[in-house]
């Protein structure tokens, strides 16, 4: 896990590389990699790739990058971890390639030497990536299949530059601060910054499952290699039915298999523990294949002690159970308040979420971790959020309205004034979005409706930003061609809000304080082993995860209702801004939103 960034001055017109400027770019990403730091300028100062250090696979100097091969042809600045690299490697030995580290960085070198491009069909792990190609005289950049690792690039049409934040490239004076409408809106519709998007015009991100090549003499042209939406789309109905047993082994290989490749790192892994599910079978499986090295972290707060949304029994009791070292830390709204300014600082793009992510990262860091693994992405696997039944409900219950146009739109225009002054303006949508999947996800995961934006932010910068984001037929998009409303559902939470709201969050906040957050149930030989269930009349379940540990979990977590791994946050943030408790965090979305404008142009 590392920060990265680069400069490429490709045009004619373009200035050489300066050395300061991609110093600064990198050094405002310290956090990312403590342990050491490296740059790399080509000889004709026509590229530059810079790397800081967090030391996971091979500690020794040999890992350092930017890395090159023997014979200086490839250069590469890595973010990241590759989970299959052994296997890769030993592929690589028998092919005659030689290896000077034990690294996952060298093994990507090799590999593109010897498959271009079509190296990234190879690759599970999560990764965003780099790599200047000499003899070609490109940079080759790429992102994993889910988006885990982020990439941000900005291009004027002569100079490319890119790396791992946004805030980074932000230390740049030539990249404009000229707003993005899109980003804009689409921070209040959704309480995050949909992909590609920034608040920025010039910085995009790259995007998930997707390389982009910059030459001398062409453009940068981006290429998709990887789409969920595709690969369920593309696994059809099953060809065989499976029984009970079948189901739990298939499930149980795949998870189990997840969380072994997870494992592979030179320090020691913990993991964060809640009384859920999804960190549960985590703890499970991970002491199964290494039961004297795990640990497990739990994250309490104060004002939920003693009620049902306390975490810290039921973790204390899991941690019993499997006899790990288990620590817990306590947090309130105090030492939220005393931490608002830290928080606001490692968060790279505004987002209504993460703070118990920046938190629990905290506490991990102060007590030495530097890798843990977080039960992220069980609930998009495992139909774990209620949205998986209710969406579908709805949308029968609404279906007729698609055959009445504008029915829907009348209804809210003439109710939206009442539902707004009880504090549920959604209500006034009900009919207009609840008739088909795409509105009724939009309903559902949007923070502001379209119809609210100009309220909240300049009128005709929302008009522009709806204009280009076309939020319902991108979410028609999302679940073109998918074989039922299941596996629709699960490709939008995979493609929206898991990827930009909470991967991106559980980035920052690990980043932030040099902690490594690795995800086993984002994993993209998990994601395509599930497929045949995944499409089936009986598509995976908690329950069916929860079976899979071969030492059971203890019943009281198995029958424990669920909570989420919640925070008072909606409270907490209120008093922060000074402003009355509100639905769906929108004050601390405006709060946020002000912090974020400050540095943008105005035009």
């Amino acid at each position: 896990m590392c920060g990265i960034a680069g400069i490429f001055s490709y045009g004619d017109a373009a200035r050489p590389v300066e050395q300061e400027e991609l110093l600064r770019i990198r050094e405002a990403m310290i956090a990312r990699g403590p342990d050491g730091a490296g740059l790399w300028v080509s000889p004709d100062r026509r590229v530059g790739l810079a790397h800081r250090r967090l030391a996971i696979v091979d500690l020794s100097d040999a890992g350092a990058q930017p890395m090159s091969t023997p014979d200086n042809r490839l250069t590469i600045t890595f973010n990241g971890e590759i989970y299959n690299y052994i296997q890769l490697r030993k592929s690589l030995r028998d092919k005659g390639y030689r290896f000077h580290s034990e690294s996952d960085t060298e093994v990507l070198l090799h590999l593109y030497a010897e498959y271009g491009e079509k190296m990234l069909s190879l690759l599970r792990g999560m990764f965003a990536f780099a790599l200047w190609d000499h003899q070609t005289r490109t940079l080759f950049l790429a992102r994993d299949h889910f988006g885990v690792k982020p990439l941000y690039y900005a291009d004027n049409g002569s100079t490319f530059r890119f790396a791992s934040q946004v805030k980074a490239l932000l230390e740049c004076e030539a990249v404009s601060r000229t707003p993005n409408p899109a980003g804009h809106a689409g921070f209040f519709l959704w309480g995050h910054i949909p992909e590609p998007h920034t608040l920025y015009r010039e910085i995009r991100a790259l995007p998930a499952g997707s390389s982009l090549v910059v030459s001398i003499d062409r453009r940068p042209a981006c290429k998709q290699f990887f789409s969920v939406s595709k690969e369920l789309e593309q696994a059809g109905e099953p060809s065989v039915k499976f029984g009970s047993h079948e189901r739990l082994e298939l499930v149980r290989n795949a998870v189990s298999d997840s969380i072994k490749h997870h494992l592979i790192a030179d320090v020691p892994v913990g993991a964060f523990l809640s009384a859920g599910i999804d960190s549960a079978c985590i703890l499970a499986h991970a002491v199964q294949q290494d039961p004297h090295h795990f640990r497990a972290l739990t994250l309490g707060f104060r004002e939920f002690s003693g009620t049902a949304q306390d975490e810290v029994p039921g973790a204390t009791m899991l941690a019993e159970h499997y006899h790990v070292p288990h620590q817990i830390e306590w947090t309130s709204e105090h030492q939220f308040q005393e931490s608002v300014g830290g928080l606001l600082h490692a968060m790279d793009q505004p987002s209504i979420d993460g703070v118990n992510s920046y938190f629990v990262c905290r506490f991990a860091a102060q007590a030495g971790w530097k890798v843990a693994l977080s039960g992220l992405g069980g609930d998009e696997l495992f139909s774990g959020y209620r949205l998986f039944g209710e969406i579908p409900s709805l949308v029968s219950r609404l279906s007729v309205l698609r055959h009445l146009p504008g029915m829907g739109r009348a209804v809210r225009t003439a109710l939206s004034p009442i539902a707004t002054a009880i504090g549920r303006p959604k209500y006034a949508s009900l009919l207009e979005y609840g008739s088909t999947v795409a509105g009724a996800y939009l309903l559902s995961r949007s923070l502001y409706l379209p119809w609210e934006l100009p309220r909240v932010m300049n009128p005709d910068l929302a008009a522009a930003g709806l204009e280009e984001l076309q939020p319902l037929m991108h979410l028609d998009e999302t679940t073109a061609g998918l074989p039922n409303s299941h596996a629709a559902i699960t490709a939008l939470e995979v493609c929206w809000y898991m990827r930009n709201q909470l991967l991106r969050d559980g980035d920052w906040a690990g980043m932030a304080h040099s902690l490594e957050v690795r995800v086993p149930f984002v994993d993209v030989e998990l994601f395509r082993a599930l497929l045949p269930l995944r499409n089936s009349t009986t598509p995976p379940t908690k329950a069916l995860l929860a079976a899979t540990p071969h030492h059971p979990l203890p019943d009281a977590i198995l029958n424990r209702k669920k909570t989420g791994f919640a925070i008072p946050v909606r409270e907490w943030a209120a008093k922060a801004v000074g402003a009355p408790t509100d639905h769906n965090l929108r004050g601390w979305a405006r709060f946020l939103y002000q912090r974020f404008s400050k540095d943008i142009s105005p035009t």
